[in-house]
């Protein structure tokens, strides 16, 4: 299963167009203004098949959190490859890939705003303001204004954090979302992002015609070591809960306010696009797979942040965060990434057999 993942932005990008190509694809980019490392403009690319049904459409996206789309993309790779040897599904397929392009290219979680994607998408009447309560008194821990060191005594201060408010109360504190520190984790943005605004702009034409949509979105750094979850940051209808619980089984899912290790987070992808009513009936699952301690993930994203901010492209440390959390988000080992694309595969064509299934409304 390695061989879907990677090097870099650059290759995935060329490596889904070429399979979305391969199977007769329409294949379309589209630019968020800024360069990448190689100085060419970045873009997220969109490919929806030409032959399926409409009515009945399956959406697969990756790197809403940048880093994240080294996994992402490794499954949509995977998944072009089994259709080009067993046939495309009867259903429609939407692949949205590399869709915070800015954070793939960097290594970075966050866009070019350091817009957190997923703390972005409020609905409307809700105000790109406020903090949650405690992340004021967090800030100069979470983030100090200078490059990082090589030695950081994080781990001891976050333990003694979690003695002092316990690990659920300082999760929601921490990465809830924030909209008060335009430097810090988990910002939100002061207004929609260039990906939200594309996606407003293109996401009617793309599920024209749907009436049944099953959205997977790929994501990792949540739960335990390969482990998957599918995490829910909207209020479900009894006919949502009913098709998750048929689709993948009783256990697959949790909301956000249940989740042990979710958190409720303001301005998700999910409850923006079962908001905007694009079918009659859109189920949104983020597939979060587990890759190392909350700590030690918190850890690395703060040292990266440290050192884009603060530090200098060529430093050696700047260098070493961006790896680090590259590794973090995407463990380069063989047995992760052999089940964590096994996994995703297994869940995608659940979903298919859902949409498949005759008679079925699907949420």
């Amino acid at each position: 299963m390695s061989r879907y993942f990677s090097k870099d932005y650059a290759e995935a990008q060329s490596r889904f167009r070429e399979g979305a190509t391969k199977l007769g694809f329409s294949l379309e980019s589209h630019s968020i203004g800024v360069q990448g490392p190689d100085g060419n403009d970045l873009e997220f690319d969109v490919a929806c098949s030409t032959g399926g049904d409409p009515s009945r459409v399956i959406v697969l996206s990756s790197g809403v959190h940048g880093v994240e789309g080294y996994f992402g993309s490794a499954v949509q790779m995977a998944m072009l490859e089994q259709w080009t040897q067993a046939g495309m599904p009867s259903a429609k397929v939407v692949m949205l890939h590399g869709l915070n392009a800015y954070g793939f290219a960097w290594s970075r979680r966050f866009n070019e705003e350091n817009i957190d994607p997923n703390r972005n998408f409020l609905l409307p009447g809700e105000a790109f303001s406020g903090s949650p309560p405690g992340y004021a008194e967090l800030d100069s821990f979470l983030n100090p204004k200078r490059p990082p060191f090589s030695f950081e005594p994080f781990k001891v201060k976050a333990a003694w954090l979690i003695m002092q408010h316990g690990m659920k109360k300082l999760r929601s504190a921490i990465a809830t979302g924030q909209y008060d520190y335009p430097q810090g984790l988990f910002f939100g943005g002061q207004g929609p992002s260039r990906m939200q605004s594309i996606l407003q702009q293109h996401m009617p034409r793309w599920l024209e015609g749907s009436e049944q949509v099953i959205h997977l979105d790929f994501h990792t750094g949540l739960g335990d070591w390969a482990t998957w979850k599918l995490l829910i940051d909207y209020k479900l209808t009894d006919l949502q809960r009913e098709t998750l619980t048929q689709c993948f089984g009783p256990e697959s899912f949790e909301a956000n306010d249940d989740s042990e290790i979710a958190y409720d987070a303001r301005g998700g992808f999910g409850q923006w696009c079962v908001a905007q009513k694009y079918a009659q009936h859109y189920l949104f699952a983020c597939a979060e797979f587990g890759t190392y301690p909350p700590v030690k993930v918190l850890a690395g994203l703060r040292a990266e942040n440290q050192a884009h901010h603060w530090g200098r492209a060529e430093d050696t440390s700047t260098r070493k965060a961006k790896q680090r959390l590259k590794n973090l988000f995407c463990p380069e080992s063989p047995q992760w990434r052999e089940t964590v694309v096994q996994d995703s595969l297994k869940l995608i064509h659940q979903a298919l057999g859902n949409l498949d299934a005759p008679g079925e409304s699907g949420t």
